[in-house]
């Protein structure tokens, strides 16, 4: 007999409830067969999709801040009154329902027509916007342009071959099998077209002309702008080692590169990942899914040390060698000779597929040779501005004043690549908006989540609350007294806190 589908969780929320069962900020119900979230902010009570519009992540668990609600997952948050997805990662507004009262009962009626997102409107108003990069930083902008109503010429120019697409996915889900491909793009391509966004695939930028406003492509072509996005990114560290240019020899960044490892993946019985980092892990999780042998070739002493400190990189090395993964560290591969991989302390290693996963670099050059402000990343103040007005930089080449660290930082989050285009995107528009959320990544190891949230280079103190090796724990990276960042373990809710008291911090 087929599986019955369960049926939605809580009351039904179309017959009412009376407030003494609604005692806390959320109450979990439905309407028909859709899970609706009821939530108390102030003295108003608002009804809204009970799930992320990202990941499908369970708002219910999350936090009510202000008029607003936040995924415990990756932090994305929604509008109670719109159902705007107001911060990324999450950029589909949420169905909303009308409340009402009758007699002491709190009643859900009908789904709301999607109300428009809160619009500060066009103080500045170019003509021609052009963005280059088709990455996190850049989709997101372009969205967030005609989100906030403006009406003028789009350009996108990317050097990919694919449309946007969501690039954490290509290391962890869709790389490991359990994701289909047409999850991946951020939105279809008929968006481009409905929304009279200009986006160029496979195109090379050649320079900037500041004095002319042109951005000028190799084959010539000169497209003039009012303002301009660098989106540029990052590209994969390329290790000099002899044998790298063979056919098995992966790097993972765009979805070429993923859907290339794949088709490698196919059959293999053996696998090297080169790097024991976040990206490199992720990919041995996703190859180990596949039940692919892997070893793991590092420099590092403990993965992920310089990030999550010893105990956090002590855990996710426990973690995967349950897993079966094979750790090489304080090594590296010093060539590959047809399927052998040979490592600088001379041990040799037989693999059918070899994945390098040591880094990326920020893409600079197209901000050098034009002349902008550089300080390891293209140097941005508050608004996201470089130094020559007009010209705004996001994502991973942007180094911006962080007023939680008091430092420029430059990080390579998605999450964050996202939020810089959306705030550069409306600054350019003239709405004049400091960019100062609070840096967030995730990572996923098999099933262990791993959220962290601020920005910690160095710390003189690690504040362990719960237990690591259980899987249940928040790290607290401290300086001088002060947290700097948080990392946790199935500790979302704590995780959501620690970021909303950073902001409220400043």
């Amino acid at each position: 007999m087929a599986d019955q589908q369960a049926s939605p969780a809580g009351p039904d929320l179309s017959l009412g409830v009376l407030p003494s069962d609604f005692s806390g900020a959320m109450l979990l119900g439905h309407v028909g067969e859709e899970e609706v979230l009821l939530v108390r902010s102030g003295a108003e009570i608002f009804a809204i999709d009970a799930h992320c519009s990202h990941y499908h992540g369970p708002l219910a668990e999350g936090v009510v801040d202000g008029d607003h609600v936040r995924c415990p997952w990756h932090h994305a948050c929604f509008d109670l009154r719109t159902g705007e997805a107001t911060r990324a990662p999450a950029l589909n507004a949420l169905a909303v329902w009308q409340v009402e009262r009758d007699g002491e009962r709190i009643v859900v009626k009908q789904k709301r027509e999607q109300p428009k997102p809160r619009v500060k409107g066009v103080v500045d108003a170019p003509s021609r916007i052009v963005i280059v990069g088709g990455g996190a930083a850049g989709f997101a902008a372009a969205e967030m342009l005609r989100r906030q109503d403006y009406r003028g010429s789009i350009v996108m120019l990317s050097g990919e071959t694919a449309a946007p697409v969501d690039r954490p996915n290509l290391s962890k889900d869709y790389l490991a099998g359990s994701a289909p491909e047409d999850w991946l793009p951020l939105r279809p391509d008929d968006f481009y077209r409905e929304t009279n966004i200009d986006l160029r695939l496979g195109v090379e930028v050649a320079s900037i002309d500041i004095k002319a406003k042109q951005v000028l492509l190799a084959g010539g072509e000169g497209i003039p702008y009012d303002r301009l996005l660098l989106a540029t990114g990052a590209e994969p560290v390329r290790l000099p080692i002899p044998g790298s240019d063979q056919p098995h020899v992966h790097l993972l960044r765009a979805l070429n590169d993923c859907r290339a490892i794949i088709a490698s993946a196919q059959g293999a019985r053996r696998a090297v990942v080169v790097g024991a980092s976040f990206i490199g892990l992720e990919v041995a999780a996703s190859l180990r899914a596949r039940e692919i042998e892997v070893h793991v070739v590092g420099l590092e002493q403990r993965p992920m040390e310089r990030v999550l400190g010893a105990e956090m990189g002590d855990f996710v090395r426990a973690l995967h060698e349950e897993h079966g993964v094979i750790f090489h560290l304080g090594d590296t591969v010093a060539s590959i000779d047809g399927k052998r991989a040979r490592l600088k302390s001379g041990g040799v290693i037989e693999a059918d597929l070899v994945v390098i996963g040591v880094g990326v670099k920020p893409r600079l050059g197209l901000a050098e040779r034009c002349g902008l402000a550089i300080d390891r990343g293209v140097k941005v103040d508050a608004y996201l501005e470089t130094s020559v007005p007009g010209i705004y930089a996001a994502g991973d080449i942007a180094r911006w004043p962080d007023k939680h660290s008091g430092e420029a930082i430059r990080v390579e989050h998605w999450v964050v690549a996202e939020r810089q285009g959306q705030a550069a995107a409306r600054n350019m528009l003239g709405q004049h908006e400091v960019f100062d959320d609070v840096p967030f990544f995730w990572s996923q190891h098999y099933d262990v989540p791993i959220n962290y949230v601020g920005h910690a280079e160095k710390w003189d103190e690690i504040v362990i609350d719960g237990d690591i090796g259980a899987k249940d724990c928040l790290v607290r990276y401290k300086r001088g007294g002060r947290v700097l960042a948080v990392a946790s373990i199935y500790r979302d809710v704590a995780n959501l806190e620690a970021e909303i008291a950073m902001e409220k911090a400043g």
